[in-house]
């Protein structure tokens, strides 16, 4: 009986190199966070809790997101800034220049942003009624520089 040489059995051993392989592989997905969710609220959802938990606004009947979604009609159907500022004035508090201004451009920020450019083109000009102005804007300084540039802006009505 002739014996042969056979080379060890490799069959059921791994070689140290693929358990070294594996075992980094392992170790890089059990190491490796998941990635963070940067889900943003729905526009409803962020419109609601900013003007009535953070900001205390108060609505007719108590319904921000219809009077926000009025807010959106009102620009839509092309109604003029100052009409949309008086009438958030006289509905909601508080019914200040700078509450209304807010109410307005973060309704149609969030629930119409399709109307912003009409928003900002029919604000275009706008003046508080009285000249009430917060301190420290652009308009308060009424002798200032700013504010005689301002008076001198040509209005495209032919003079």
């Amino acid at each position: 009986m002739a014996r042969s040489f056979e080379p060890p059995a490799t069959k059921g051993r791994a070689s140290p190199v693929t358990l070294i392989v594996g075992a980094a592989a392992f170790g890089l997905l059990v190491l490796t966070p998941p990635p963070r969710a940067h889900a943003a609220p729905a526009p409803e959802v962020e419109y609601v809790y900013d003007v009535v938990v953070r900001r205390h606004y108060g609505f007719p009947n108590n319904d921000a997101l219809t009077y926000g979604h009025g807010i959106c009609d009102k620009v839509g159907r092309g109604e003029a800034y100052g009409q949309v500022m008086g009438d958030v004035k006289s509905d909601v508090t508080p019914s200040d220049e700078f509450a209304a201004n807010y109410l307005v451009s973060y309704a149609v920020n969030l629930l119409c942003p399709a109307l912003i450019w009409q928003l900002r083109n029919s604000a275009a000009g706008y003046l508080p009624p009285g000249g009430a102005v917060a301190p420290g804007t652009y308009y308060s300084d009424a002798g200032g520089p700013k504010a005689r540039r301002l008076r001198r802006r040509p209005t495209g009505k032919g003079g």
